[in-house]
């Protein structure tokens, strides 16, 4: 049944094909260890990585596959939002979505859709929140193109990937599902956002190397005490990028930014 006074919106966008989650990965996106490993530590690290003349309130914030909400809450009290939106393209985990913001009365709008084919107008959104998403996408070219248009001029990217080296090992392989073909390395990932007009500076960026993100789910170096090669395929990787504002010259901040 639809929450009392959800706003979803399930018509608007066709929905593009995607690789259903299995009952695993449901189940998981509800756990304890998703909020506070996966989510909290992708929320604080990349709030540690935005430059210190970055507000640190937004007027409108989007969640980009929000699953079943629980950012929405950590969203709304880090950035104050008068307008917060979740967006995903499985109906049943915006329904518990909208009963997790009713519950903790947050005000939220929750849009069915695609990340290749967003149901909102050019340069609408200031911040753009897109967490362990990514890798669940057919058409990944399209939805970084989607994120940089709904984005207004000097709006904020927060990205937040697995990259190709944690999704093709055994353990994900074996409990969840996805597009094995469009999967991407960590520089793949910053070059695919830098392509599409963002600027995202070295300073930015972020490679964490957290337990969870490793095969053996970190045990050589919590229990042998065997620490991690410092040269490594990363398997993580988390950018603060930035839609740029053209400035009276005509320049942008694109060309100035660091490897």
């Amino acid at each position: 049944m639809k929450p009392m006074n959800a706003n979803i919106d399930l018509l608007e966008a066709p929905l593009e094909p995607h690789v259903p989650e299995t009952t695993f990965g449901k189940w998981f996106l509800r756990t304890e260890t998703w909020t506070v490993h996966v989510l909290e530590r992708a929320l604080a690290d990349l709030q540690r990585l935005m430059p210190a003349d970055q507000p640190r309130s937004f007027a409108v914030v989007a969640d980009v596959g929000c699953g079943f909400g629980r950012s929405l809450g950590k969203l709304h009290q880090r950035y104050t939002p008068q307008r917060l939106i979740g967006m995903d393209i499985d109906p049943e985990m915006l329904y518990e979505a909208a009963r997790e913001t009713a519950a903790f009365n947050i005000d939220a709008e929750f849009i069915c859709c695609s990340s290749s084919n967003i149901t909102l107008e050019d340069n609408s959104v200031d911040l753009l929140f897109c967490h362990q998403t990514f890798h669940h996408l057919v058409d990944q070219e399209r939805a970084i193109q989607e994120f940089f248009r709904v984005l207004k001029p000097g709006g904020v990217l927060l990205f937040a990937e697995s990259t190709r080296r944690y999704i093709h090992s055994w353990i994900i392989r074996l409990l969840f599902r996805h597009p094995m073909h469009v999967q991407k390395t960590a520089p793949e990932y910053l070059a695919m956002i830098r392509t599409a007009g963002f600027y995202a500076p070295g300073s930015a960026v972020s490679y964490p190397f957290l337990w969870w993100s490793r095969e053996d789910l970190g045990l050589m170096e919590s229990v042998l005490r065997i620490k991690p090669a410092a040269v490594r395929e990363e398997t993580l990787i988390n950018v603060v990028a930035v839609k740029p504002c053209v400035g009276a010259a005509g320049t942008n901040a694109v060309a100035g930014q660091a490897e």
